[in-house]
């Protein structure tokens, strides 16, 4: 290999690109419009635009990804994490290309992505499992009669996807309908399908997952375990490894069935292989993820192993340098930075950064894919830098961590760090009289109230006006960003519309939108009759739904159109007077 394009964005593009350099690989970037001033784009050898500013223009599109690659002289692709890494299409058309797919083979890809099929794979090697559906679903009448016959709570879950999207749980039968239409809704936008099947769901578990290397030579490593069970919306926020308060027979089962259901497979490449823990010590296969994990650097500062550089290695065709489980060198734990607020119910807050002063000293790390004067666009994933701490123990660890998150100041838009501070004073994180963290701890114990963020200016216009321009008779394509075009006209239009935002707040009868980005769909009839609570709107921001339910009882008339991007505060509906 010797030219990687990087099917991706953001912090992770960064990490690749710095991964190359380090390998001594050209780097070749790719950007979607709201990207173009991104960090990774001026960092990467070289850049080549997109066209479009949503994912299935841009990230998602496997024929222009192809296409820049061969335009660029690329050799090799790497995918990333999200958007088309776990999609065996993609890995199948980039080696049809004749380029180098870096991450495993396409029918590994389609055996374990399909998380049915995966279910089948650890079931066959006596990994453990909780009850679940034989294939996916096609109506929420066949996921209520699942949790009549298992149980509540039931997971329902994307067959061909991972990272929490497309994941609901139900918690109670008049949820199930909407919860499961969600889940195949945020599915299909993050992973183009939405097939989804189903789980018994355990109560209060915590997440555990194994690190796994693989080369094609049928060598087949773990690099421990890592917990990652402080989330919300099944997004994880922060993840440590090792894997805290486990029993040498628990760590030991975990590694045994990720080695198995890895080499069962013929993986080859970085994976990493999750399940849940129940209260009670059972221990139930989750999923396998086919590419690199976010939460990847807590495993490397423990190991001292580069797992971008290992993936390189292995798509080159080159055999694993360790084969033995390596014993964890201290501890260390990961916070996402994400563009979110807590004090809101962690709503997604794209905008511009004024002022992103990250911490340093001993023990620190950053991989971000932000610097002051970055935007946070509102149609990706809110995920802006991530924090790495790591001391020669959990306790090291933890207070350089309370002292690093102390330091880290951003500005401009709301972050989650407020959250990130309250958790690491936690009794039920720190774990001196027993760890009482599991995967839906902030929604039920976590009791700290956080002030909201003030709300984000409202993005600059992220366009892009494309023209052509003959240079010495050739003609060549020009892409100009739409603000540089629009004068002085653009700051008294947002100036307008941060006035109208107040407005629709202040006004009681105004049903405003929760968050800046996209109305899904309407969930009532213009005129409807509401009470409070009802669902009126879903909307979605850096690929996550929002609810929008009623404040009051009332007679409700729709003010804006499905599909529409709207401004937090911009009115959606209102009650009629």
């Amino acid at each position: 290999m010797k030219k990687v394009l990087i099917a991706n964005r953001g912090e992770i593009a960064v990490r690749i690109i710095r991964a190359c350099r380090d390998y001594g690989l050209q780097s070749v970037a790719v950007y979607a419009d709201p990207d173009m001033g991104a960090l990774f784009v001026s960092l990467a050898d070289e850049a080549y635009g997109l066209g479009g500013s949503r994912p299935a223009e841009t990230y998602l599109d496997i024929e222009k990804l192809i296409d820049i690659a061969r335009r660029s002289g690329a050799d090799a692709v790497h995918p990333g994490y999200g958007f088309l890494s776990e999609r065996a299409e993609f890995a199948r058309a980039v080696q049809q290309a004749g380029l180098t797919w870096i991450g495993p083979d396409p029918h590994v890809i389609e055996a374990l992505g399909d998380k049915v099929e995966a279910r089948r794979i650890a079931l066959s090697v006596g990994a453990p499992l909780v009850a679940g559906s034989d294939g996916p679903v096609e109506t929420a009448e066949e996921v209520i009669a699942f949790a009549k016959t298992h149980g509540l709570p039931v997971a329902i879950k994307a067959a061909h996807g991972g990272g929490g999207r497309g994941l609901k749980v139900a918690w109670k039968m008049e949820e199930v309908a909407e919860l499961y239409h969600s889940a195949v809704r945020e599915a299909e936008a993050a992973f183009g399908r939405g097939e989804c099947f189903l789980e018994r769901f355990l109560d209060r578990p915590r997440h555990i997952e194994a690190q796994v290397l693989a080369d094609k030579h049928g060598n087949v490593l773990v690099l421990g375990t890592r917990d990652c069970s402080l989330q919300r919306r099944n997004q994880k926020l922060v993840e440590e490894a090792p894997a805290p308060f486990l029993s040498d027979k628990q760590r030991e089962e975990i590694h045994e069935a990720a080695r198995k259901i890895c080499a069962a497979a013929g993986y080859s490449g970085a994976g990493t292989v999750e399940f849940l823990l129940g209260v009670d010590g059972t221990i139930s296969f989750l999923e396998v993820n086919t590419r690199l994990q976010v939460e990847h650097p807590v495993t490397e500062e423990t190991t001292g192993i580069d797992l971008v550089v290992e993936q390189f290695r292995i798509a080159e065709g080159k055999a694993l340098e360790v084969l033995e489980t390596p014993a964890p060198r201290g501890h260390s734990i990961e916070f996402r930075i994400n563009a979110e607020d807590p004090g809101r119910g962690f709503l997604p807050t794209p905008g511009s950064i004024t002022r992103f002063d990250p911490p340093s000293g001993p023990g620190v790390r950053l991989d971000t894919g932000v610097v002051s004067g970055s935007t946070v666009p509102g149609t990706f994933d809110s995920l802006m830098a991530k924090l790495i701490v790591t001391g020669g123990t959990r306790e090291q660890a933890l207070a350089r961590a309370q002292r690093a998150l102390a330091e880290f100041k951003i500005e401009g838009v709301a972050t989650v760090l407020p959250f990130h501070r309250a958790a690491m004073e936690s009794p039920d994180f720190i774990g001196k009289d027993g760890f009482r963290v599991h995967t839906r701890w902030i929604e039920t114990d976590f009791a700290e109230p956080l002030a909201s963020a003030s709300r984000p200016e409202p993005l600059a216009d992220a366009s892009v006006i494309r023209t052509h321009v003959e240079i010495d008779g050739k003609r060549h394509a020009l892409a100009i960003p739409a603000m540089l075009l629009a004068g002085f006209g653009t700051g008294a239009a947002s100036a307008g519309v941060i006035q109208e935002t107040s407005k629709s707040a202040q006004d009681s009868s105004s049903v405003p939108a929760p968050i800046a980005g996209t109305l899904q769909a309407f969930k009532i009839e213009d005129g409807a009759e509401v009470q409070a609570g009802d669902l009126i709107a879903v909307m979605e921001a850096m690929k996550m739904e929002t609810q929008v339910v009623a404040a009051r009882a009332g007679r409700v008339r729709l003010k804006a159109e499905a599909g529409a991007y709207l401004q937090a505060g911009e009115e959606l509906a209102r009650f009629e007077t």
